[in-house]
């Protein structure tokens, strides 16, 4: 069983259907015991880093998915769910993560050239930064994926699986053991993101 983790700010319509289209068992839940049944959990998000790390505290669902983190289950965070993944954002203020992964994330403004648009919305090619990740077993360097994001993980070297160019490189996933994360919405990028899912899914616990 994928559970999909509910805390008010996900995109979870167009990510259960995704799931369900490769044949996987999925629920979406803000069920404790839930989260702890479940084989493989996903971390969406959409919006403001500070509102929805509110929301997710004040649901008490963030001390679940790190304790089941640590424990080794796998754990996709997918475009602001991955960014709760790191220690500190500063979008608009400084506001703190749940530390899964080392890094903070960053204003793009401040690393791309001044006359592209912000947020960075389309298809980007993936470049993949040393040993292929799990997740994208299926797929290969230069496949495109979906992007919607003003913000972009930094300070994380050590754990950037792709990038995507968008007038510099700019971190496209990451991972950390069984923590991983996509700044691009696989649910929004056909085939591609569907091949992504399917490899999660089929990740061995």
């Amino acid at each position: 069983m994928i559970a999909i983790v509910d805390y008010g700010v996900g995109n979870l319509f167009s990510l259960t259907a995704s799931f369900r289209a490769i044949g996987a068992e999925v629920c979406v839940t803000s069920d404790a015991e839930a989260l702890r049944a479940a084989d493989k959990i996903i971390l969406p998000g959409v919006g403001a880093f500070e509102d929805a790390a509110k929301k997710f505290r004040a649901s008490g669902l963030s001390d679940v998915i790190c304790e089941e983190a640590k424990n080794g289950k796998p754990l996709l965070g997918i475009c602001l769910g991955m960014q709760l993944l790191f220690e500190k954002s500063f979008e608009y203020g400084e506001h703190k993560g749940l530390g899964l992964i080392p890094g903070n994330v960053r204003p793009i403004a401040d690393v791309i050239p001044k006359d592209l648009k912000i947020p960075h919305i389309g298809w980007n090619a993936l470049q993949m930064n040393g040993e292929k990740s799990p997740i994208f077993k299926y797929i290969n360097e230069g496949d495109c994926v979906y992007f919607v994001h003003s913000f972009y993980a930094a300070d994380c070297d050590g754990y950037v699986t792709t990038c995507a160019e968008y007038g510099v490189p700019l971190t496209a996933s990451v991972a950390k053991g069984n923590v991983y994360g996509c700044q691009f919405h696989p649910e929004k990028s056909g085939e591609v993101g569907l091949s992504i899912l399917r490899a999660f899914v089929e990740m061995e616990v």
